[in-house]
Formats: C-alpha cells, sequence, structure tokens
C-alpha cells in the first residue's frame, strides 16, 4: 500500500496533511452512488429564514430539544461504511489552509510525475473521492479527483501525492 497521507504545501498560511483513510467516519462525506444524480436544489433565503421563525417560535412554546447524549446519539450505518462509494469536498481543506492572496492555482501532484492545473475557483468545487464499494483506494489512491459535475467519474485524477497551492 502505498503513501496515504496528502499534503497541502506551497502557498497556504497552514500546511496540512490529509488523512483520506479516516474520512469515512466524517458526517461531511458524500455518497459518491447518488451524489451526481440527485438534484441539488439551493436553499432560498426565504424559505430558510420561514422555517427558522417556526423553529424559534416552536422553542418558545415547547422548550429547547438538547443536543443528544451519547446514548442517543445516531449510530454509524457499518453496512453503508462497508459497501459504499465516497468522497469528500476540498474546498473546506483549502479553506483552512489559508491560501495566500497571490496563490491563483492548485495543482495536484502525482506519483506518475504528472500534475494537474486548476484555478482556485474551479478547485475549490473538485472533489476528493477516498473509497469505492466500501473499500479505500489503495491501487491508484488515496484518493481521485472528481470534478463537481462528475463528468470525470469515468476517467478521474489518480495517484495524487500531494496538493499544491501556487
Amino acid at each position: 500500500m502505498g503513501e496515504t497521507i496528502i499534503p497541502i504545501k506551497g502557498e497556504v498560511t497552514y500546511q496540512l496533511t490529509l488523512d483520506p483513510t479516516v474520512w469515512i467516519f466524517d458526517d461531511r462525506k458524500l455518497d459518491l452512488t447518488t451524489y451526481f444524480i440527485t438534484e441539488k436544489v439551493e436553499e432560498d433565503n426565504e424559505k430558510y429564514l420561514r422555517d427558522m421563525g417556526a423553529h424559534w417560535s416552536r422553542e418558545i412554546m415547547e422548550g429547547a430539544v438538547f443536543p443528544p447524549t451519547l446514548k442517543t446519539e445516531r449510530k454509524f450505518d457499518r453496512k453503508g461504511m462497508l459497501t459504499g462509494t465516497f468522497g469528500m469536498e476540498l474546498k473546506p481543506f483549502l479553506k483552512n489552509a489559508e491560501m495566500n492572496e497571490c496563490a491563483t492555482e492548485v495543482v495536484f501532484e502525482c506519483s506518475t510525475n504528472e500534475e494537474h492545473s486548476f484555478s482556485i475557483e474551479e478547485a475549490i468545487t473538485l472533489i476528493l473521492k477516498f473509497s469505492q464499494d466500501g473499500k479505500p483506494l489503495v491501487e491508484d489512491g488515496p484518493v481521485h479527483i472528481l470534478l463537481a459535475n462528475g463528468s470525470n467519474i469515468d476517467n478521474p485524477i489518480k495517484n495524487v501525492i500531494a496538493i499544491r497551492i501556487q
């Protein structure tokens, strides 16, 4: 098995290391079996405000609901974790690395000596696929880079060893 840690380096305030092997437990993971076929609906602001107003009114009338305790916290879907195909958005990791103002692109360095460059605007929409049918991407991983529209799902960028901001 190759290296599973991917550094984010270059024109950033914080050089991060990503470990895709732990993302299976992350609530932010995306189910890629349905992600590209589910219509994305942006929540409109008016509906949000109306729902929050109703929630606030209900809390005033009925009392607040407290966060779950360890006994009531939801259980992991173990079957889904063992059979699912998952990815993570790149955006929060780039945000946490705090790219410098001079940065204009994100480059994916691959173990095949290839490099793939994206503008910052494109890069924040990319998805890091980290599991296929419940298994980590051992052969050509640890992640595959997918475009936000899924157009390269059959031919993703593979063998990523580093993410360089420049």
